[in-house]
């Protein structure tokens, strides 16, 4: 309600907000827009530069599909993104080599979008451009190596055999099973077992580890390699998020339908030969791979000091609430979460 103040007849308006916007959270950084013009997420879809667009929405693709590719790789590409079927996926390449226009003679090169950053890693890519607000249009993320062989998919097989599995099995991170024959494998666990349609465990003699029904994480279970993994919406959340919550039953290798990994070493390596030693190793190729290792061992102690410096951290994760402040008010919202 206004009122007058002074002799002046100034009209000072005061305005009490609603208690229903005290439990309201937003975002950061939108706290001073009205909440109908806040656009959230997006996705990857193409859009015209000019001219109206059909009032008939396109339909939006349900999955998508992201590669880090190298021209050397373009014929194996070429065959794996013709498996996926084009109203059903949005597709994605990441070009480390820096060479995207030699690409631009394939059927589909308009309609895929183009990242291009030499000699980056898929995961440095997937980091800066998949971010989950982008692609939380779409049900599931497949993030695989140029290297997969994918002769043993049928052209509609993949999307409504594989994610049909997965979804009958409740799982959030999956990848298909590697043919044991004609792939390089490096964890037991991915090989294909023909007598099943899904396997979540391995039960072999991994160095010193014996697997059994009793193994409660990798290598025995709750392991998918990271050539081919399949994210379904929350689990891309999460996992682009480094934060890790039910690690082992929801995570499994779909034996019926499965791939061949050739395991070339493209990205700092040309043309490397198999079995040739470290030190022979040519294009840096030795040098990725010890900084492989590096990485892997600088992220167990950012775990490990993660955890110990977050006391309201648990696993696995319990509901907790959480106040969230703006820069912009005195107002404060509580949300309740995982």
């Amino acid at each position: 309600m206004p009122r007058i103040l002074g002799w002046g007849s100034v009209m000072v308006f005061q305005y009490t907000r609603p208690k229903i916007c005290e439990t309201q959270c937003r975002a950061y950084g939108s706290e001073a827009l009205p909440r109908g013009i806040i656009s959230e997420t997006s996705d990857l879809e193409m859009l015209p530069l000019w001219g109206l667009q059909s009032k008939k929405k396109p339909k939006l693709s349900k999955s998508l599909l992201a590669i880090a590719v190298g021209i050397k790789q373009k014929e194996n590409v070429n065959k794996m993104i013709k498996k996926f079927p084009v109203n059903d996926f949005a597709v994605m390449l990441f070009h480390y080599d820096g060479i995207v226009d030699q690409w631009k003679d394939l059927e589909w090169n308009d309609r895929v979008i183009h990242v291009s950053a030499a000699n980056q890693t898929k995961w440095w890519f997937a980091k800066r451009f998949l971010h989950p607000d982008i692609v939380s249009e779409y049900a599931y993320i497949f993030l695989w190596d140029e290297d997969l062989g994918v002769d043993h998919l049928m052209l509609k097989g993949l999307l409504y055999r594989y994610l049909s599995i997965v979804k009958k099995e409740g799982l959030e991170i999956s990848q298909p099973a590697l043919d044991p024959e004609k792939s390089e494998l490096h964890h037991p666990i991915t090989a294909r077992d023909k007598k099943s349609t899904v396997h979540r465990r391995t039960y072999k003699v991994i160095g010193r580890t014996k697997c059994n029904e009793n193994s409660t994480g990798p290598p025995c279970t709750g392991f998918v390699e990271m050539m081919a993994p399949v994210f379904s919406r929350a689990s891309w959340r999460c996992s682009w998020h480094m934060i890790q919550g039910d690690r082992t039953q929801k995570i499994g290798i779909v034996d019926s339908e499965y791939l061949v990994h050739d395991a070339l070493p493209t990205l700092g390596g040309l043309e490397a030969n198999k079995g040739a030693s470290p030190s022979s190793e040519s294009g840096g190729r030795s040098e990725v791979k010890k900084q492989s290792f590096i990485e892997l061992e600088i992220f167990k102690n950012r775990w490990k000091r993660a955890v110990k410096q977050d006391s309201c951290w648990s696993d696995p994760p319990v509901p907790i609430q959480c106040l969230l402040s703006s820069n912009h008010s005195n107002h404060n919202w509580l949300v309740t979460g995982m």
